[in-house]
């Protein structure tokens, strides 16, 4: 493993993350009594809003490279070649800008980092360096290498099996728990040597929690709260160990704690896909073969499609293969859209909260394949962008929702953040690094 000292030309800074964990959540919370860590997080925290899509790999790209997805480039958990309408998953090889600890290093301090999603494939650095979620192999998700064998032969996991959510909630908390213990092992194991200048941990519990189980961590009588607040139990002692830790750093030191997305409850699914077929917008050319089947639907009878959760593309001859568009009827079409989806209700109830134009939103420089439009759903609405749906709307077997807004923030420095992107530059500052002036999504 690398050995490094750590620098004694700042104060060590320690970034707590906290995937899914809104302002209202973590206070709801602290108000119980029963949970320590939060409360005290809680006295600290203030709400942030993410960047759009409101994902992980989304936002967590934005705090690990200190820029907004226009110039870093990713803009979801799949994409699209234009040239042969295959879809696939972008990972860290699509990052378009370097991360906060590639140059930290290059500074000359020296970064841990554990379970950052969107990290993977890590790549050799003057760090240590674990990646969260989506990476499934410890070898592609461990800088430095050997520290892989170390870890798994620890019984460290990356994620719990997600999967057993929707039909085994207990083995899925169960699962949980067990992940996290193995975390709170790897944090020590990274911790105690104290050879950091910079150490980043993030804790995705309440995420996963959250897309099954949300109501239990909000509704007293919900038949599932007492297993689900026993679960954040362990979670504030995680907390409450990173804290603990925290506080018996010798010397100035800064802790800042970070979501990337606040939650909410989920009440009902838009497919937006479903929608542009009902208007005669996307059509297939064969029936899809499964969510991801692209190819299906990228033919030059489609005007428009989307890719989840609310990216809409409009199907341009200058930007597809297969492309049916001009740009001047790209234009058109794309103020229809959004003027339709705007006004979508179901039971009386509007769907959409707002949408947004790709180069308003990112900039007119942006980099990747850049949504035309940028879907911003009302509070407890899921958006699909999957292939093969025809129901535009309808119930989800899932309970909970990710939200734009409410994601927490909280620094023992009293500095301000809007959005993860900031947070980044607040950790290139901390350490005198430059921040380039780059524009704000």
């Amino acid at each position: 493993m690398i050995q490094a000292l750590a620098s004694s030309r700042a104060p060590r800074l320690v970034v707590l993350g906290l995937d899914g964990v809104s302002v209202r959540l973590v206070r709801h919370l602290a108000a119980t009594g029963r949970f320590p860590a939060l409360e005290e997080l809680a006295a600290l925290a203030r709400p942030i809003e993410a960047h759009l899509p409101e994902l992980s790999p989304v936002n967590w790209t934005s705090f690990s490279t200190a820029a907004p997805p226009g110039e870093h480039g990713i803009y979801g958990f799949t994409d699209v070649d234009p040239a042969t309408g295959a879809l696939f998953f972008p990972d860290a090889r699509h990052r378009r800008r370097p991360t906060i600890f590639a140059r930290l290093g290059e500074a000359g301090f020296f970064s841990k980092v554990l379970n950052l999603p969107a990290l993977a494939p890590v790549q050799p650095s003057r760090a240590v360096l674990v990646a969260g979620f989506p990476a499934q192999d410890l070898r592609q998700a461990v800088w430095p290498s050997p520290l892989a064998n170390i870890l798994a032969a620890r019984g460290y996991r990356i994620e719990a099996d997600t999967e057993r959510g929707l039909h085994d909630p207990a083995g899925l908390l169960d699962d949980l728990r067990t992940t996290l213990r193995k975390r709170r092992e790897a944090l020590a194991l990274l911790w105690d040597d104290l050879s950091w200048d910079l150490f980043v941990v993030v804790f995705t519990l309440v995420d996963r929690v959250g897309h099954f189980l949300y109501p239990a961590l909000e509704e007293a009588t919900h038949p599932w709260r007492g297993p689900c607040l026993s679960l954040m139990e362990d979670l504030d002692a995680a907390v409450g160990d990173v804290l603990a830790r925290f506080a018996d750093l010798q010397g100035p030191k800064r802790l800042v704690a970070l979501a990337d997305h606040g939650f909410t409850t989920l009440d009902c699914q838009l497919d937006i896909n479903a929608w542009l077929v009902r208007h005669g917008l996307l059509t297939y050319c064969r029936p899809a073969q499964g969510p991801w089947d692209t190819p299906a639907i990228l033919t030059p009878s489609t005007a428009a499609f989307a890719l989840d959760p609310g990216r809409i593309y409009l199907h341009t001859r200058r930007r597809f293969a297969h492309g049916r568009l001009s740009d001047t009827e790209a234009v058109s079409l794309g103020r229809e859209i959004a003027h339709a989806l705007r006004g979508l209700t179901h039971h009386g109830r509007l769907l959409v909260q707002e949408v947004f134009f790709g180069p308003d939103l990112y900039g007119p420089q942006a980099v990747g394949l850049v949504p035309d439009l940028v879907v911003l759903p009302a509070p407890g609405v899921e958006l699909q962008g999957k292939m093969g749906g025809t129901q535009i709307v309808g119930l989800s077997p899932r309970q909970g929702v990710h939200r734009a807004h409410d994601a927490l923030f909280a620094d023992t420095w009293d500095e301000k953040a809007r959005v993860p992107k900031d947070v980044g530059e607040l950790v290139l500052r901390h350490f005198g690094l430059a921040t380039p002036p780059v524009l704000s999504v």
